[in-house]
């Protein structure tokens, strides 16, 4: 294989990011893009140390999310995405303040309000919607599940994705979103499945599409995935939590890593694979144009070709993975 010859063509795509606004995330977006990064999923979060209340606080951190992204656009040459959704997680806090009816009917009214910002274009997919990824009292994971059904709901009626965060997903939990998404009539590969920590098998999701942390083992792990599937950070831009979950530039990272893995015939390949039967730069069509357009609907373009000699040198440099129990 001539691949020192070859050219990167392809955009480099992280699919889900935090940020907060001020310097510091500018320069983790240059980071990005110095590394080769195009493209980032932005999704909102609180912004404040007290969950929101009500529905003013909601819209205030939507429109924080949409001005840093404006921001980020005006200030990098990076394609900046951004998605919004009250976070499922918020009710927990909201219940014991508000009470479990208003609680949730914040949850669906601040649902309408992301999608008000969907329907004009501001904000590309509804997100993050689901349930808490941990143990909670029967009645708070009911009124989560009725919150996603809503969600699910909104984002059939807008023609846009949802970005899950859920609890780690089995073959049987995987169904079980499934029969959500096919029982409000929303096409299922579509409802993506944020912080997939671990390779499900095409025929055992049900259709849903993972987003998967990009960790060494996981994206070898996908190359011979058939997708659609995504690759994330979940970078939270927490000062306390420097660098995780994952840092901003991973991504671009790992491409430059399967770089040197295509130079080299004898590297490390995914299990099964031998040198000449998987070319790992071809399979990363999968996360960085085909599924962005299955299931966006966008067609992505890099603008300047990316040679592998033109990577930032980063010797004996190896990025820390999200360390074990880290919360999605």
């Amino acid at each position: 294989m001539e691949s020192t010859e070859r050219r990167f063509d392809l955009p480099i795509v992280d699919h889900h990011a935090h940020l907060r606004p001020g310097p510091h995330a500018k320069e983790e977006v240059r980071k990005f893009e110095r590394m080769g990064g195009t493209h980032l999923f932005l999704t909102t979060q609180n912004y404040r140390e007290d969950p929101p209340v009500t529905l003013e606080d909601y819209r205030d951190q939507f429109l924080t999310t949409l001005r840093l992204a404006d921001t980020l656009r005006a200030e990098t040459t990076v394609g900046i995405y951004v998605v919004l959704a009250p976070f499922p997680v918020d009710l927990v806090s909201q219940v014991p303040l508000l009470g479990l009816g208003p609680a949730e009917a914040l949850q669906r009214d601040a649902l309408r309000l992301a999608g008000n910002f969907i329907r004009e274009g501001k904000a590309l997919a509804l997100g993050e919607v689901g349930r808490p990824h941990f143990p909670v009292e029967p009645h708070l994971m009911e009124a989560a599940q009725r919150t996603l059904v809503a969600a699910l709901e909104t984002a059939r009626d807008l023609g846009c994705p949802v970005v899950l965060h859920t609890e780690d997903l089995t073959p049987a939990t995987y169904q079980e979103m499934g029969r959500l998404a096919r029982g409000v009539s929303l096409p299922i590969e579509r409802m993506i499945k944020h912080y997939a920590r671990q390779v499900t098998p095409v025929d055992q999701r049900d259709g849903l599409t993972p987003s998967y942390l990009a960790k060494r083992d996981l994206v070898m792990g996908t190359l011979r995935d058939p997708g659609p599937w995504f690759l994330e950070t979940d970078y939270l831009d927490d000062p306390t939590r420097p660098g995780a979950v994952l840092p901003l530039e991973t991504i671009p990272r790992r491409v430059r890593w399967l770089l040197q893995m295509a130079e080299d015939p004898g590297a490390p390949r995914p299990t099964g694979a031998g040198p000449d039967d998987l070319d790992p730069l071809q399979c990363l069509r999968i996360p960085f144009l085909d599924a962005p357009e299955r299931v966006y609907h966008l067609r992505l373009e890099r603008h300047h070709p990316l040679e592998p000699h033109a990577m930032p040198p980063s010797p004996g440099h190896r990025l820390r993975d999200a360390a074990p129990g880290a919360p999605p």
